[in-house]
């Protein structure tokens, strides 16, 4: 186990949620964080929330790609280095895939996949430079497997999947740590603002977000998987069975989903 104590931790989409919840956590583990998201009064929230004094606000949207470097040199003049960049920022879908517009799609693509990416590859070379680094990036259960209602977030998902796994093994040489994590219903506002058919927030939960993990107990959860530098790690409910259904038993799933209350 590496401990996680003491890092400097970036956190993406810091401004509520699962990375909020991040923030606390890490804090408690005197971690020197850097918080990130487009709302900076509530990152500004966020940070007025912890104890401790190392943590720094960045705000910045993720499709602001051609910027990317220049968010990555302001996060490292906070405290010197980064030593894990959790990858967070997202947004998720509720919308059938005929009756969603491509714009919708394309936005999905950006924010959850080409923003993700983008900071990753303008962070990189400072990890192959320090000769050591990890990228945690919070995908999806919906990155292993599909369900109705999330075409977009799914092939968003899915393409994560596909290039951290090739950064591992193109960078483990270098010391880089990848670690993949796929949360199932955890219990946060990611449904309320969730992308529609036409691009609008939903503006209202599921009900098996509402009854999902609590958001503290999974960011736990994947404090402990980072610490035993996981290759993925799965969090969640029964849901969580999906993966392996899909491995082993991919029509039981298709089936076992179509009868699941997804929404």
């Amino acid at each position: 186990m590496a401990s996680i104590n003491n890092k400097v931790v970036w956190i993406t989409g810091a401004s509520s949620g699962i990375g909020e919840a991040l923030a606390y956590e890490l804090n408690q583990r005197s971690c020197k964080l850097i918080l990130s998201a487009r709302n900076i009064e509530n990152l500004e929230r966020v940070k007025a929330k912890c104890s401790n004094v190392d943590v720094a606000v960045l705000p910045f949207d993720l499709v602001d790609f051609d910027n990317a470097k220049n968010h990555v040199e302001k996060a490292i003049s906070f405290f010197g280095k980064i030593d894990v960049l959790i990858n967070n920022g997202g947004v998720s879908q509720r919308s059938l895939l005929v009756d969603t517009d491509f714009e919708v799609d394309k936005k999905l693509i950006e924010v959850d996949y080409l923003g993700t990416v983008a900071i990753t590859k303008a962070l990189l070379p400072h990890f192959i430079s320090n000769r050591k680094g990890h990228f945690v990036t919070i995908t999806s259960l919906m990155g292993k497997f599909g369900s109705p209602y999330r075409s977009g977030y799914c092939g968003a998902k899915h393409a994560l999947h596909g290039f951290f796994d090739v950064l591992r093994m193109e960078h483990q040489k270098d010391n880089i740590n990848v670690t993949l994590i796929c949360p199932g219903f955890i219990q946060t506002n990611v449904a309320i603002n969730s992308l529609t058919a036409n691009g609008s927030k939903q503006n209202k939960d599921d009900i098996a977000t509402l009854n999902g993990m609590a958001v503290g107990t999974f960011a736990k959860k994947l404090v402990e998987a980072v610490e035993a530098k996981k290759l993925e790690a799965y969090i969640g409910g029964k849901e969580v069975l999906g993966v392996y259904l899909k491995r082993f038993f991919p029509k039981l799933l298709h089936r076992f989903v179509l009868k699941s209350k997804v929404r």
